[in-house]
């Protein structure tokens, strides 16, 4: 859609508060267009007061409405957690897991007031043009959707932040441009991302970020900390003996993982639309809750349940980069991963230093397939050694087979 096929519909505008947002709201505003701007809480680490939002766009002459989405988000992060789903990089993926929360909620919303147009702020070089319009298609295909940052039109008049703050003051609306950043940032409850600007260069060190969520490593205490996490088919039940829902779960390990320095990655992805980004990735709760969950399945899956996760681990983490998040694929996959996180229940300490992680102990893992008798180097009333051999003759047929055949190489 162009700007002027808007006419007659009411249109719904993501916002985040910042001069983007209101540039495009004032401007629809201006055009005599029926506006309505939503925001989403996702306990946004920098943002102290989500209300803030709304203040900010009233001044654009909109309201906004707010719509609460902590408790989704947090479930969508221990899904994330349950699939061990990491994509390029070894990174979690905050902000493609924010989007798919983040449309599913407001969209909802948006129907309820009588929204028949999506309008979303991202440009038409990255993803999240991908995520936000490929998720209304799927969960609202009535819904239309307009770009502003892929409208000629607007392009032309607002070239660049510049033009954008001086239209902005010539209607008496506050607009601060700011100085130069070195990099942007997205955050959510699950991490946050800086890209862009001076991290555009791969000659560019990861550490000229100032973290948000905690600190860097050579900043942490000079001490180990533990912290000891009890885990219930997969999920996170108590942090270091209180019981915790999943929204606390995640504010918990957010906190005490971010003052320990764990959990921040530089990586180079590779982008839906085929080109290459470079990021640094903040997620200290998804890391050590992660890396801790990870203890427990060691324990109870087998080598071809391990292999089974791994392949839907990758599936999960794909489709949620893509936007494909409510597709068949991931659901079948995570439907797979929630079996195989069944016996996944247990009570893990590590003890966290300098941005490492630490293993101390596992516990009350009754479905733990480990026997230290079976695996002890000691004689021990496990597994008899000398009932290898049969095994290990079984093994030669086929080695030897294979070597005569000439198949074997070095």
């Amino acid at each position: 859609m162009n700007i002027h096929e808007l006419k007659g519909r009411k249109v719904g505008v993501c916002v985040s508060g910042g001069l983007d947002s209101k540039t495009v709201a004032r401007k629809l505003k201006d055009l005599g267009l029926d506006v309505l701007c939503f925001s989403a809480d996702l306990a946004q680490p920098d943002e102290s007061d989500i209300q803030n939002v709304a203040t900010r766009m009233a001044a654009c002459g909109v309201e906004t409405v707010i719509v609460d989405l902590k408790a989704a988000m947090a479930d969508a992060c221990f899904d994330m957690i349950r699939a061990q789903a990491q994509y390029d990089g070894g990174y979690w993926n905050s902000t493609g897991l924010a989007r798919a929360v983040t449309v599913r909620g407001l969209l909802a919303e948006m129907r309820r007031r009588g929204c028949t147009v999506l309008a979303h702020g991202a440009t038409g070089r990255g993803n999240d043009q991908v995520r936000f319009e490929r998720y209304t298609n799927v969960l609202a295909p009535e819904m239309k959707v307009y770009a502003p940052w892929r409208d000629a039109e607007l392009l032309a008049e607002f070239p660049g932040r510049k033009e954008m703050a001086a239209y902005l003051t010539s209607k008496g609306i506050e607009a601060f441009v700011g100085a130069s950043k070195r990099y942007s940032t997205d955050a959510n409850l699950a991490g946050l991302s800086y890209e862009a600007e001076d991290l555009e260069s791969v000659e560019t060190p990861c550490n000229i970020v100032t973290p948000q969520m905690g600190v860097w490593p050579q900043q942490a205490p000079d001490r180990m900390e533990n912290i000891t996490i009890a885990f219930a088919r997969g999920r996170a039940v108590s942090i270091n003996g209180k019981p915790v829902t999943p929204l606390e779960a995640m504010e918990t390990a957010n906190l005490i993982a971010g003052r320990n320095g764990v959990g921040i990655r530089n990586a180079l992805e590779n982008r839906v639309i085929g080109t290459k980004s470079r990021g640094v990735y903040e997620a200290p709760g998804m890391e050590v809750l992660g890396f801790a969950l990870l203890q427990v399945y060691q324990a109870v899956l087998n080598r071809s349940a391990t292999e089974l996760l791994r392949q839907m681990s990758a599936i999960v983490a794909r489709d949620t980069y893509d936007g494909r998040y409510y597709e068949p694929a991931k659901r079948a996959a995570m439907a797979a991963i929630d079996s195989l996180a069944d016996p996944a229940s247990g009570t893990i300490t590590l003890g966290l230093y300098k941005g490492n992680m630490h293993f101390q102990s596992l516990t009350g893992v009754k479905a733990s397939l480990y026997n230290m008798a079976d695996s002890s180097m000691e004689a021990s009333e496990g597994l008899n050694p000398r009932s290898s051999q049969g095994f290990v003759e079984v093994q030669a047929v086929e080695a030897r087979a294979m070597a005569r055949a000439g198949q074997i190489s070095g």
